[in-house]
């Protein structure tokens, strides 16, 4: 999760952001020079930045002929740009209150993704599982008002599964947030 907004920009950069593909597997500038197709001076350039900036590690120094060759990998598998990296821009749900505006959801959404990649973050150095659960699908509608009846109805369901579940004088329970989005599948997502 990249929280940071100058380790945002950075990786948003497209040499950097291949630079972060590239380095899921350890490589050294002069490897990483062979696969871009740029100058090794100008690769190192751009990895010292990343490295500045906690987006990639050393993990090994050779010694090759007259040089040290520094072995390099991405710190993550995968980023995040938390909306916290925009803070006096992130969507608010408080700001948007109307549950069915869509920046309301985009609200909502990225506050999903702050929180859970906090909590990602969180357990990976404390070494621990984050128990999360989720569901994705897609549903197509007759019309605007079956998707209102669904709505409705999942509104009621979900509502209905809380107060069955949820318990207040649990001293040692932990307090869970709850997101359910309905929203048209673009493109791409079918």
């Amino acid at each position: 999760m990249i929280e940071d907004p100058a380790a945002a920009e950075i990786s948003l950069d497209p040499i950097r952001a291949r630079l972060l593909a590239e380095l899921s597997e350890p490589a050294s500038a002069t490897m990483l020079a062979a696969k871009v197709g740029l100058p090794r001076q100008k690769v190192n350039y751009h990895l010292k930045t990343l490295e500045a900036h906690g987006l990639v590690e050393m993990i090994e120094e050779r010694r090759k002929g007259n040089v040290n060759e520094r072995i390099l990998r991405a710190t993550a598998t995968s980023y995040v740009i938390s909306p916290a990296a925009l803070a006096s821009v992130e969507p608010d749900p408080a700001r948007s209150p109307d549950q069915l505006s869509a920046s309301w959801l985009l609200a909502v959404a990225a506050r999903l993704v702050r929180d859970v990649g906090a909590l990602i973050t969180g357990a990976t150095r404390a070494r621990k599982h984050l128990a999360t659960f989720a569901i994705d699908g897609e549903v197509r509608f007759a019309s605007a008002a079956d998707r209102a009846a669904f709505a409705q109805e999942l509104a009621g369901a979900v509502t209905a599964l809380v107060s069955k579940y949820h318990d207040e004088s649990a001293e040692q329970g932990r307090d869970h947030r709850i997101v359910v989005a309905v929203h048209p599948s673009t493109k791409e997502n079918r």
